[in-house]
């Protein structure tokens, strides 16, 4: 099966370089020259059309160059995704916490996207929308290129309802169902966001589904997709989700506590299909930990 990760490119840019691998050294400087060349040794660099290039190849201004990321030692993670539902324009998946959605910082295998193009063996899949890598719950790709686009638009014109629950903090002193809205930007550091003055950009309806003493779990719908969104309102109302290690303060990084996930499930999914006209309904079978 061809590598499930899709290929970077780069256009070759003016320089002084004698070879492809002089430009890419110099290009990515973190990225050692032994590690480069262990690359075109297995094919990891290629012409535009998917031919492997030799190390030596000749540099020339323009050339556009593929190449596949990797990490090295990469942390696998420990817990599996679970199929809901497949066809020939949807698949719907359970994610596990910690499992990013696509690519990013230290992961490239261990994400939802890969390992579902290497369990289903289709490499048109992408993601409809995303979810927190700290989050767990339904996430949803589109099958099929020609179709994609109608369901990209359930998202952008607020036609599918999401629903997630979370357990945090009582709140007695507050009258539910309640509505936050915020104007919600990027903080420091850069992958934290805040609320900031303005005019609002970002609308969470909270309501209560259990009170368990001073813990309750509470039931969220956003109505729009601002990154963060649901813990950041939570921490700004005074009940930030279990086991944040980004809201109200950043925690010392020292790895992922898999025995204290954030208490935040994406939990359904309900709209109308735009291919089919029927009314769907995707539910996640994960459920929270109860706070003891």
């Amino acid at each position: 099966m061809p590598d499930p990760i899709a290929a970077s490119t780069l256009q070759l840019p003016p320089g002084p370089w004698a070879t492809v691998l002089d430009a890419l050294c110099a290009r990515f400087p973190q990225i050692g020259r032994e590690q480069w060349l262990d690359r075109f040794t297995r094919g990891r660099v290629q012409g535009e059309d998917g031919t492997p290039l030799a190390a030596d190849t000749p540099y020339r201004v323009g050339l556009c160059v593929r190449y596949f990321r990797e990490v090295a030692d990469e942390a696998v993670i420990p817990f599996q995704e679970t199929l809901l539902h497949v066809d020939a324009h949807l698949v719907v998946v359970d994610k596990p916490h910690f499992l990013p959605v696509t690519p990013a910082g230290g992961f490239v295998q261990e994400t939802l996207l890969n390992r579902l193009v290497r369990k289903l063996g289709n490499h048109d899949l992408v993601p409809l929308h995303r979810i927190d890598r700290h989050t767990a719950g339904l996430v949803m790709f589109s099958v099929h290129p020609d179709s994609r686009s109608a369901y990209q638009a359930l998202f952008r014109e607020r036609r599918i309802d999401k629903y997630y629950e979370a357990w945090a903090p009582s709140l007695p002193d507050t009258v539910f169902p309640s509505v936050r809205r915020s104007r919600i930007e990027a903080g420091d550091p850069f992958f934290r966001m805040r609320e900031v003055d303005g005019d609002a950009n970002s609308e969470t309806r909270v309501d209560v589904v259990e009170r368990a003493g001073r813990h309750w779990r509470y039931a969220l719908q956003p109505v729009t997709g601002r990154k963060h969104q649901l813990r950041v309102h939570m921490s700004a109302l005074g009940a930030p989700i279990l086991h944040d290690p980004f809201y109200p303060d950043l925690a010392e990084h020292t790895g992922d506590d898999h025995a204290h996930p954030l208490q935040l499930l994406a939990k359904g999914l309900f709209f109308i299909d735009p291919v089919s006209g029927q009314a769907r309904e995707f539910v996640s079978e994960l459920e929270l930990l109860r706070p003891v």
